[in-house]
């Protein structure tokens, strides 16, 4: 047994286990091996043993011994440790006996409540739900209740709040009412335009009664303010009670009712009824045609406090607005401006201010309109003179400004007046000169007598003038005669005026002109429209004002004000150039628009030979020369030469081109209706031919500078075309195809296609035809 015990256990530890043979030893050993006290080696009498050798029978025999001894030495010392802390032990173990007793009956009560749930559950979850329902109810309704309470307590004294506002101010305490008055609003919210959702209805009701316990007072207030302010008209005087009765109120003073104005923020609805009455009563008259005295007087108790303060209000018989003076009118206003603040706003700078607010802008307004702006020079020599006027009108408002009626340099209306008095003068100036200007436009007529000519001096309707930048002369209006002449005047007062003077007349001149551009078109639509001498009179307007425009620069522009010397009106004299440009044009479309419709009536000249066809052509003809001849004498006495010369010729070559045209797109032309086409040809050559000995003369007139180097062939292309082809209707083949090849056809403007097909309309085929058209394709120019 030692041999397997040596072979079992190590030289280095031996791990022993529980066993109930051997509990004693086993027990201990387990202790000692747990603390890790217990080293085999130690045991042993050798302390050199591999912990691989295996012990021999002696060495377990010792250690057996050993442990054995070791064992009863831990017994012992167990052994002695309880009995020292006996005490201990008995009262913890007495401890875990009621412990256990506790948890035992625990256990048996536990049982016995499950053992009593499982017999009626349900019932006793509804009595435990009901229980809580019923508590959860009962707080709910203590809560509301409080709630209530509360609720009725702040209803209870807001009511005794208003009913308190009412008893005070039937007391005499107004300022006190108000205070609370105001207080309450904050309180129930008065200022809010909803009621929120849930809200009691009481305080609906609370506030309907402050706004009638406002209302009322409001209207008490105002009431005071009415008795104690008054204007009597038979003695032309204003009242002042500086005490007041009414009702249920007694002995009020005016300083308490405005004071409790304030404090309810209605004060500037009171002010404004006393601004209102001392404007119409007070200020305007101050200010009107006629001049006011004004004196202030005093009742006083025996104590000398002041019961009524009067303003008295004397008219000054005979002295018209003319003979006033500033001196006289400001110092009036400021005897009614410190009777204001001295009896109705009781020296009170904020009460004053609200007044002036009131009343400054109007007042104002009546001195500018009734009395400053009907002394503004109406010379500009003159306006020095206005300086005196200018130092009256700041001391005034200087004086206003130190009883707070007015604040700010912005208030300073008066001053700002007379400061830009230059404006004024000029503006009104501007005023007076465009009214003249648009009364001879809208008042001017443009008929011309019938003795009229073009060498005429002096006629009524404005007459012949030189232009400026022509040595012509040309008919124009009296409206552009007068106009003109007024904007000379005006431009003259430019260069002896004072740079903001001039500025505005500058202004005015170029306005007057332009309202030229803007009255006469819409005056004179109908005439425009139409070709008569009011369209050309209005031309020769435009172009008369064109070139006078022009000049101005070099007649005034060096005797302006150095500010002003880049102002020109260089824009103006190019828009109305073009203005009558723009009208001539419109006559000569007009006028070319007439001829041609009088040319339809000849159907492109077709079948001539027929006297029908020829009649009409005929009648065609003698239309387009009335057209002519009544051109010619709208024209010809009012228009420039060279105008009427080259605006002739325009219309002229109209006609010949438009007719050559017609008579070259005949694709058959009989031998009979060549020789007609022929004298219709003539004909209005013919009926031409004194005006165009008319437009050759002109140049025989007209000064050598302004001469035109153009013939009438050159200026009237189609002039020369017309009569070739009134040649060439008799001329036989050959001799039309030799005036191709010579060129002479080609001069005159035709081109080979033309002449091909000329050739063809009258010409039937043959070799001969044949051979010419070939010889006319052939030769180019």
């Amino acid at each position: 047994m030692a041999e397997d015990a040596s072979s079992v256990i190590s030289s280095k530890s031996v791990t022993l286990h529980h066993h109930r043979q051997q509990p004693n030893s086993a027990n201990l050993y387990a202790m000692d091996v747990l603390f890790n006290s217990i080293d085999v080696r130690d045991l042993l009498s050798s302390h050199d043993l591999d912990d691989s050798s295996p012990l021999s029978a002696p060495d377990l025999r010792l250690l057996i011994d050993r442990l054995q001894l070791r064992s009863l030495d831990i017994k012992s010392k167990v052994h002695n440790y309880i009995l020292s802390h006996n005490n201990d032990f008995s009262a913890l173990f007495s401890r875990c006996s009621d412990s256990v007793l506790n948890s035992e009956q625990l256990s048996d009560q536990v049982s016995e409540l499950i053992n009593l749930l499982s017999s009626d559950r349900q019932q006793i979850d509804v009595e435990i739900k009901e229980t809580i329902e019923e508590i959860r109810s009962k707080r709910v309704e203590s809560k509301e209740k409080k709630d209530a309470l509360g609720l009725v307590k702040v209803v209870l004294r807001l009511s005794e709040e208003l009913s308190l506002v009412e008893n005070e101010f039937r007391a005499g305490e107004v300022v006190r009412a108000v205070e609370v008055l105001t207080d309450l609003k904050v309180a129930l919210r008065v200022t809010e335009d909803l009621t929120e959702e849930g809200e009691p209805i009481v305080f609906g009701l609370l506030r309907k009664k402050w706004t009638d316990c406002f209302e009322e007072i409001q209207g008490v207030l105002v009431k005071f303010i009415e008795n104690a302010v008054k204007f009597d008209q038979q003695s032309n005087s204003v009242y002042v009670k500086n005490t007041m009765s009414m009702h249920d109120i007694q002995g009020i003073e005016l300083c308490t009712v405005l004071k409790a104005m304030n404090v309810v923020g209605i004060l500037d609805y009171g002010l404004a009824k006393v601004a209102d009455l001392m404007n119409r009563h007070v200020i305007t008259p101050a200010v009107g045609s006629i001049s006011h005295s004004f004196a202030v007087e005093e009742q006083r108790l025996d104590s000398g406090d002041i019961t009524e303060a009067v303003l008295r209000i004397t008219p000054l018989s005979g002295t018209q607005v003319e003979n006033k003076d500033a001196e006289n009118i400001y110092s009036g206003i400021n005897v009614v401006i410190q009777f204001i603040f001295n009896y109705i706003c009781f020296q009170n700078s904020s009460w004053m201010q609200l007044f002036g607010r009131l009343t400054w802008p109007h007042m104002s307004e009546l001195i500018i309109s009734n009395f400053l702006s009907k002394i503004v020079p109406d010379d500009a020599s003159k306006l020095s003179d206005f300086q005196t006027i200018r130092q009256l009108t700041s001391e005034f408002e200087t004086s206003l400004k130190e009883v707070m009626f007015i604040s700010s340099s912005k208030d300073e209306r008066l001053t700002n007046f007379t400061d830009n008095v230059e404006v004024h003068f000029a503006t009104r100036k501007k005023v007076e000169i465009l009214a003249t200007a648009r009364d001879l436009l809208l008042h001017s007529d443009f008929k011309l007598p019938k003795e009229y000519s073009r060498k005429s001096e002096d006629i009524n309707n404005g007459g012949n003038v030189d232009l400026l930048f022509s040595s012509e002369r040309c008919a124009i209006s009296e409206a552009a005669s007068q106009l003109l002449e007024l904007v000379h005047q005006t431009l003259k007062d430019v260069c002896l005026s004072s740079p903001t003077v001039a500025l505005e007349f500058c202004h005015a001149a170029r306005d007057a002109l332009l309202l030229y551009e803007a009255v006469i078109p819409v005056k004179l639509e109908r005439q425009l429209d139409g070709i008569n001498q009011v369209a050309v009179l209005i031309h020769n307007d435009c172009l008369f004002l064109s070139q006078e425009i022009l000049g101005f620069k070099f007649e005034y522009q060096s005797d302006f004000p150095t500010s002003m010397k880049g102002a020109v009106f260089i824009d103006l004299g190019i828009r109305y150039k073009l203005m009558a440009e723009e009208i001539l044009q419109r006559q000569i479309q007009l006028v070319k628009h007439n001829l041609m419709e009088a040319i339809d009536g000849a159907d492109g000249f077709q079948n001539t030979h027929q006297p029908k066809r020829y009649e009409s052509a005929k009648f065609s003809i003698d239309q387009v020369t009335f057209i002519l001849e009544k051109v010619h004498i709208i024209w010809e006495p009012l228009l420039l030469p060279l105008t009427y010369k080259r605006s002739m010729c325009t219309v002229l070559e109209a006609v010949c081109s438009r007719m050559t045209k017609d008579i070259l797109l005949l694709d058959d032309i009989a031998a009979e209706e060549t020789l007609q086409i022929q004298r219709l040809i003539h004909m209005l050559l013919e009926n031409l031919s004194s005006l165009l000995e008319s437009l050759v003369g002109i140049n025989q007139t007209t000064k050598p500078q302004e001469k035109s180097s153009a013939s009438i062939d050159d200026m009237i292309p189609s002039l020369p075309q017309l009569r070739v082809l009134a040649d060439m209707l008799d001329m036989p083949l050959k001799s039309i195809t030799a005036s191709w090849e010579s060129g002479e056809l080609a001069k005159c403007g035709y081109t080979s296609s033309e002449v091909k097909d000329f050739i063809r309309a009258i010409f039937t085929d043959s070799p001969l035809r044949k051979e010419c058209l070939w010889r006319i394709e052939n030769i180019k120019f």
